[in-house]
C-alpha cells in the first residue's frame, strides 16, 4: 500500500505551487531529520543533510512521475542514503560514527518504514489539530480515545456530558481524517 499523497507530489509539478511545497516541506522536514538523527548525526549535521536533500528534491520533484507501485518514501531513502554518503565521501563527517542508514533496517524491512513513517504523520497531525480546539475538548478526545477511558468517567472527571466527550471524539477525528486526507491512503 502506498502512503504518499499522490494529489501532494501532482501539485508540485504545477507552476503555483508554493502552497504544495509548504505542505510537503511540513509534512517531510520532520521525518527526514528523524531518519539523519537515527544515523547518528548530530543536530546541525542532520539539519544539513536535509537540506541537502530538499536541494536534490527541488529539482527532481517537478519532473518526478509518481507511481502507484512503487515506493516514493523508498526513492526518498535512497536520497537521504546517497547524501550522506557523499558527504561521507567529502569528508564532512566523521566516519567512525559506528552508525547509519546502513544499519537501520534495509528496504526489505519495508514494515519497519512504514510504521515510522505512520507514527510520524500521526504525531504532525495532531500537533496540528490539536491547535484547532480547545483545551477541554482536546482534553476529553485524548482521554477516551488515546488513553482508552470510558466517556462516563471523562464526562465526570472534566465536567461534561457523556455526549459532549462522544462529540470531542467525532469532530477530531474527523478533523485528523481530513489532515491526513491523502497521506496515509494513497
Amino acid at each position: 500500500m502506498q502512503t504518499t499523497s499522490a494529489s501532494l507530489l501532482l501539485q508540485l509539478r504545477q507552476p503555483s505551487r508554493e502552497a504544495a511545497w509548504s505542505r510537503f516541506v511540513r509534512l517531510y522536514t520532520p521525518l527526514l531529520h528523524g531518519w539523519a538523527c537515527r544515523m547518528g548525526l548530530q543536530e546541525a549535521d542532520a539539519a544539513d543533510l536535509v537540506q541537502d536533500v530538499f536541494i536534490v528534491l527541488v529539482k527532481k520533484l517537478p519532473d518526478f512521475s509518481y507511481e502507484r507501485c512503487k515506493s516514493f518514501r523508498g526513492w526518498l531513502r535512497v536520497i537521504v542514503r546517497n547524501k550522506w554518503r557523499e558527504r561521507l565521501r567529502r569528508a564532512v563527517l566523521p566516519t567512525d560514527s559506528g552508525c547509519g542508514l546502513d544499519q537501520l533496517p534495509g528496504p526489505d524491512a519495508e514494515a519497519f518504514w512504514e510504521s515510522d513513517y505512520r507514527e510520524h504523520l500521526l504525531g504532525l497531525a495532531l500537533r496540528i489539530v490539536q491547535q484547532d480546539f480547545q483545551p477541554t475538548t482536546w482534553q476529553a478526545f485524548w482521554e477516551h480515545v488515546v488513553k482508552n477511558k470510558p466517556a462516563r468517567q471523562v464526562a465526570e472527571e472534566l465536567g461534561l456530558t457523556c455526549g459532549a466527550v462522544y462529540a470531542a471524539k467525532v469532530r477530531i477525528l474527523a478533523r485528523l481524517r481530513e489532515e491526513l486526507d491523502g497521506t496515509m491512503h494513497d
